[in-house]
C-alpha cells in the first residue's frame, strides 16, 4: 500500500463559537494518519479560543491575532504548514467521514502528478435544509468566467503555491478564485467524484459583492475581456436576485453555472 500524503487543513476562525466545534470534531473523526490541523484566528471576542483550547489535543498549531482578514489568515496558515496537500475548510464546514481517505486513495492511484483536486459539497441554510449539491470539473476557459469548482474541500499542491504565490489580502470575498486563476489554461487538476464536505450558504461569498470582485479578479488576473465579464456580471447578478427572492417565498430554487 503507498503511504499516505501529508494533508494540511487551514481553517481561519473569527468569532466563530456557533459552528467550530462541529467542524474541528468532524476533522478529528476522519482517523487520518498523517494530518496537519493548523487554526488562525482574528483575534475572536466570543468564547472561540475557549473552544480551540479545550479541543488543542486535536489541532497541530494555532495562533489568535488581529489580520486582515481570510486570505492573510489563510497565508499565515500556509507559512506554518507542511503538508504535500493544503486543504482550506470554513469553521462552519464540515467533512464527511472517510473524505480524506478518499482522497488520499484517489491520489495514489493518479497517472501524472496535478496541482489541485476538487469534489462536491453538500450545500445547506443556516437552518441545516438541503439547498443543493455543488461542484463541478474544473475547465478552461469556462473557469475563467465563473466559480464552477467547490473550493471548500478541495486540495492544493504545495508546488502550487511555490510557483504562484499565496493568497492576494487585496480580495476580501474571491481570493481563492482569483488565486486559482493564475496558471490559466496550465493548471493541472483532478476530480473526485464524490461529496466530501457540507457548507452552510450564506455570507459574503452569497453577494453581490462577491460578484463585482469576481469580474475584477477574471479581468485583471484572468484577461477575461472586460465586455465579456460585464455582461456575465449582471448575468450572475439576476440569478443572484432571482434566487433571493423566489426563497423568500420558500422555494429552493437555483440555476446551475
Amino acid at each position: 500500500m503507498k503511504p499516505y500524503p501529508k494533508i494540511t487543513i487551514i481553517t481561519a476562525t473569527y468569532n466563530a463559537e456557533r459552528y467550530l466545534e462541529q467542524s474541528i470534531n468532524g476533522i478529528y473523526e476522519q482517523r487520518y494518519p498523517n494530518l496537519e490541523y493548523i487554526i488562525v484566528d482574528g483575534g475572536s471576542k466570543d468564547t472561540t479560543i475557549d473552544i480551540v483550547k479545550k479541543n488543542s489535543s486535536k489541532i497541530t498549531y494555532w495562533i489568535s491575532e488581529p489580520d486582515s482578514g481570510i486570505y492573510d489568515a489563510w497565508n499565515k496558515g500556509i507559512n506554518k504548514s507542511s503538508g504535500d496537500w493544503v486543504m482550506f475548510l470554513g469553521s462552519d464546514d464540515i467533512l464527511l467521514p472517510g473524505a480524506l481517505h478518499n482522497y488520499a486513495e484517489f491520489i495514489n492511484k493518479l497517472s501524472s502528478p496535478v496541482d489541485y483536486i476538487s469534489s462536491k459539497m453538500e450545500m445547506f441554510d443556516g437552518n441545516m435544509n438541503f439547498i443543493r449539491v455543488k461542484g463541478w470539473r474544473w475547465e478552461w476557459p469556462r473557469f475563467l468566467r465563473e466559480m464552477t469548482v467547490a473550493h471548500p474541500g478541495s486540495l492544493h499542491s504545495r508546488t502550487l503555491f511555490e510557483e504562484h504565490g499565496k493568497f492576494d489580502i487585496g480580495y476580501k470575498i474571491v481570493g481563492d478564485y482569483e488565486f486559482l486563476l493564475r496558471p490559466g489554461a496550465k493548471l493541472k487538476t483532478a476530480y473526485l467524484d464524490a461529496i466530501t464536505v457540507i457548507m452552510r450558504e450564506g455570507g459574503a461569498s452569497d453577494s453581490w459583492a462577491a460578484i463585482r470582485e469576481q469580474y475584477r479578479a477574471s479581468t485583471q488576473t484572468g484577461k477575461y475581456s472586460a465586455l465579456h465579464a460585464a455582461a456575465n456580471m449582471y448575468y450572475s447578478g439576476s440569478k443572484f436576485y432571482t434566487k433571493k427572492y423566489l426563497r423568500a417565498l420558500g422555494v429552493n430554487a437555483y440555476l446551475r453555472k
